[in-house]
């Protein structure tokens, strides 16, 4: 988050997560996560479910987790989202660093947490949008359950994520068990987190936050990881 003057119109994003960021704080052990600046419109998904699981939407058994790497890209071909992957720490207020204002388009992961593919729960947060124009997460809330997140990690291998639930939570009823603690217990699972809602210009701030969360379904590596990130 950082601390001190922000440059202008950044608070959108940033404030839009920092009440989320508190909760998150006393429940990792002081960790926190948050976004970035804002000002073009966000997806408006209200606070409430956006897509959770609907009935009938066949999901793979999950993969068994493997040994950690850290991630390098995130690719989500049905919402058009390929990036790099950053780690970021804790700034000195206790939250986790977004990726710079200067870098939209990039994914920031949570090096505190469970690298994705092993075992836990890891969390990957992007901006929402900018002043002028959508983000790297704008399209997040159009995620739905079935489809693929695919995480290329620093030793070349891919793993391969199913999207099982799509939610916005709005301030009133944010749980940060709920969002960020494992769904399935030893199981290796990721969670992607924007802004949504609407944004109030009193505030500055989002009144929601959208939270994807997926499992690990698979794992390619050699030739066949290269062309994993490029399969529908």
């Amino acid at each position: 988050m950082g601390t001190g003057e922000r440059p202008a119109g950044s608070g959108r994003m940033l404030t839009g997560v920092a009440w989320a960021v508190l909760l998150l704080g006393l429940w990792l052990w002081g960790r926190e996560v948050s976004g970035g600046p804002g000002g073009s419109s966000a997806p408006t998904t209200g606070d409430v479910a956006a897509v959770g699981r609907p009935l009938g939407v066949p999901l793979p058994p999950a993969h068994d987790p493997v040994e950690p790497a850290r991630p390098h890209r995130v690719d989500i071909p049905s919402i058009g989202v390929s990036a790099a992957v950053v780690p970021r720490g804790l700034d000195a207020t206790g939250a986790v660093d977004p990726p710079p204002y200067s870098m939209p388009q990039t994914v920031g992961w949570f090096d505190g947490g469970a690298q994705p593919g092993a075992a836990g729960p890891s969390l990957l947060v992007g901006h929402v949008d900018t002043e002028t124009k959508p983000a790297v997460f704008y399209g997040l809330s159009a995620a739905k359950p079935g489809e693929k997140v695919r995480v290329t990690r620093e030793d070349g291998s891919v793993a391969v994520f199913t999207i099982d639930d799509v939610q916005v939570f709005g301030r009133e009823r944010f749980d940060a068990q709920e969002v960020y603690g494992a769904r399935q217990d030893g199981r290796a699972e990721l969670r992607l987190i924007t802004c949504g809602g609407t944004f109030d210009p009193a505030t500055k701030a989002y009144t929601a936050n959208v939270v994807v969360s997926a499992y690990l379904t698979g794992m390619t590596t050699g030739p066949a990881a290269a062309r994993a990130v490029d399969e529908p």
